[in-house]
């Protein structure tokens, strides 16, 4: 394995998450090892994971958080995993289209943690319906609000009516609008509560950005969040160059990262 020794810390811990869904369970002095970097950096790694609820410690070593037996993978688990480069262009992307003081409204979800890490530092107001999305965005400046409700376990976001109550009450500049697919009928997500919580945060907020990578483009999952004539503008990766022409007659703008 390729030396994590003078990777940034997000690249580092990344394979750090890599290597302990693979073998379920590792040690601390094993990582160290494979990982080719001291045991230090591997604890100083393993608090940030845990403290984020990516992972538990053990005596000696780690597992990821709800692995193990007869348990399957959790979905943000799965998820931070996939396209974690393509997802950190966009957001980066998505975070150049705010202006300092406006406020904007952040979904949940690995793209707009991404977007939310792009954000952090700045002087905004953050209002996102994640709590890992509350978490990265928390730094400096950067004025971060979370919207009360049910948390879903295992995905961290908020969705119910406390969420509905504490979006009604919002004006925004920007909604960032994470999907799990999107297709020529429009952008879908995988229950009903995530759907009308996202549709009610794109009402309160002057523009809605649909930010998500080139794997989900035409595709449908369960539940409908909005038609494209509802998107102000699509961000998504240099890999969808080929797949967005349907796109293009209706969404205004659509920006390649």
């Amino acid at each position: 394995m390729t030396s994590t020794r003078h990777r940034f810390p997000q690249e580092r811990q990344q394979q750090m998450i890599d290597v302990i869904v693979e073998r379920k369970r590792v040690g601390t002095a094993e990582l160290a090892k494979l990982l080719k970097i001291s045991l230090p950096t591997v604890r100083r790694d393993l608090t940030v994971l845990e403290q984020a609820g990516i992972v538990a410690r053990t005596h000696g070593g780690v597992v990821a958080r709800g692995i193990g037996e007869g348990d399957t993978e959790p979905l943000f688990l799965e998820k931070v995993r996939h396209h974690q480069t393509l997802k950190q262009r966009i957001g980066q992307k998505a975070a150049a289209s705010i202006e300092d003081g406006q406020v904007a409204l952040l979904d949940s979800g690995t793209t707009a943690l991404a977007t939310a890490h792009a954000l952090a530092g700045r002087r905004i107001t953050v209002v996102t319906m994640d709590i890992k999305v509350a978490e990265a965005a928390a730094v400096g400046p950067t004025e971060v609000h979370i919207v009360g409700g049910r948390v879903r376990n295992g995905y961290f976001s908020l969705v119910g009516n406390w969420a509905k109550t504490a979006l009604a009450t919002i004006q925004a500049d920007i909604c960032f609008i994470a999907a799990d697919a999107i297709d020529e009928g429009g952008v879908t997500t995988a229950t009903f509560d995530e759907a009308e919580t996202k549709r009610l945060a794109m009402s309160r907020a002057k523009r809605t950005v649909v930010i998500t990578d080139h794997s989900k483009f035409g595709k449908r999952v369960f539940a409908e969040v909005c038609g494209l004539h509802a998107i102000d503008e699509l961000i998504t990766d240099r890999d969808a160059e080929d797949l967005i022409a349907p796109y293009r007659k209706l969404i205004p703008a659509i920006t390649l990262a």
